[in-house]
């Protein structure tokens, strides 16, 4: 299994090797796209880490993001070890958090550094939590304006115990729920881990650890093939994407069952049904708030959506690799990965053309 470096890296070679041969036209939706429409909203294409408005800022590999209530967006920006934030009103880009240089240093944000933070959520109290992907740690950063480590020993392992001696491999995708717990999508382990705030203990919440495999049932037995995007819906129960295994799994709470909740497990392209689509290499996946999922395709170069009466369509992206904004059904994205809803919009990161795209839907 592989880092985000090591899958972009992986994505080019693939890219000149088959010219992306597997984004057949069969994936490609024409209902339902006159009203959605796909504009760059920051980042000007070019690699950096320059703040500024809308196009004037640069990142380098975004790939977690969500927002918040108050009309913000928060990006870990993957390659330059920052945590960003564009307020959505003005696209005005500013750093929340880190040096920009690699570490595993806590204190002010001013102070703190980071190391590949590959995704990021946040509570109801405004704090942020980041998966700090290769420093094998959970980080908070509170609304106070200070960075902790809450979990994780630093170094790359599997453990459950006590947060400060808990080991994670490569975490990627978090959540949190009501409750103020954690969920982490614990990709080299191929698990999904749980971090009870309040006991500041680390448990195994599905998957059996160090094992990769594509089978359903009790959370305990269930097994994954490297976990990454996590939502979380109303009744607590979590959706995963499951990326070598292209599907997307649903934990069910109430019966603590792991079931699968769309794709047939063979990498393509195609749509219909959640039991016969298909997805090449799905990572980021968010709900809306009528409970459809939104999955990044990322090898597909595509947003996917899976609507809440099981039937998967494409919501934008023709399938080929680029940069062009437009109608949903002519635009094209370069690897994308983090992706959240505010209002009627759904937000990306477009990693490979470092930019956050918004997708708006008409009314």
């Amino acid at each position: 299994m592989k880092t985000i470096k090591q899958h972009m890296l992986l994505l080019l070679v693939i890219a000149l090797a088959i010219g992306f041969s597997s984004c057949s036209k069969s994936g490609t939706a024409k209902s339902n796209k006159s009203t959605v429409t796909v504009s760059t909203f920051a980042g000007s294409g070019t690699m950096g880490s320059a703040n500024g408005t809308g196009t004037a800022a640069s990142f380098l590999y975004p790939s977690g993001i969500v927002s918040s209530g108050n009309g913000a967006l928060y990006i870990g920006d993957f390659g330059n070890n920052l945590i960003r934030t564009i307020n959505i009103s003005s696209a005005a880009v500013n750093i929340v958090a880190g040096t920009g240089t690699a570490g595993l240093i806590n204190g002010s944000v001013t102070a703190a550094e980071f190391n590949g933070p590959a995704n990021i959520a946040l509570d109801a109290s405004g704090d942020l939590f980041i998966s700090d992907e290769e420093n094998n740690v959970i980080r908070e950063i509170t609304s106070a304006g200070n960075v902790s480590t809450v979990a994780g020993a630093g170094i790359a392992g599997y453990q459950d115990g006590a947060a400060g001696t808990a080991e994670f491999n490569f975490p990627e995708g978090i959540v949190v729920d009501a409750n103020g717990d954690l969920y982490v999508a614990d990709g080299h382990n191929s698990v999904i881990r749980k971090i009870t705030m309040s006991t500041g203990m680390v448990s195994t919440y599905a998957g059996i650890a160090g094992t990769t495999g594509f089978a359903n049932g009790a959370a305990s037995s269930a097994t994954f093939n490297e976990p990454y995007g996590l939502a979380l819906d109303n009744s607590g129960n979590l959706y995963v994407t499951d990326i070598l295994n292209n599907s997307i799994r649903k934990i069910t709470v109430s019966t603590n069952t792991v079931s699968t909740y769309a794709g047939t497990g063979t990498k393509g392209f195609s749509n219909g049904t959640a039991a016969t689509a298909t997805f090449y290499y799905p990572l980021g996946c968010v709900l809306d708030s009528q409970g459809n999922l939104y999955v990044s395709d990322t090898y597909n170069n595509v947003i996917r959506k899976v609507s809440t009466s099981g039937n998967v369509t494409t919501f934008a992206g023709t399938g080929a690799q680029g940069s062009a904004d437009g109608d949903a059904a002519s635009a094209t994205f370069n690897f994308p990965i983090g992706i959240s809803v505010y209002g009627n919009a759904v937000f990306v990161a477009d990693t490979h053309n470092n930019v956050i795209r918004k997708i708006t839907i008409g009314q």
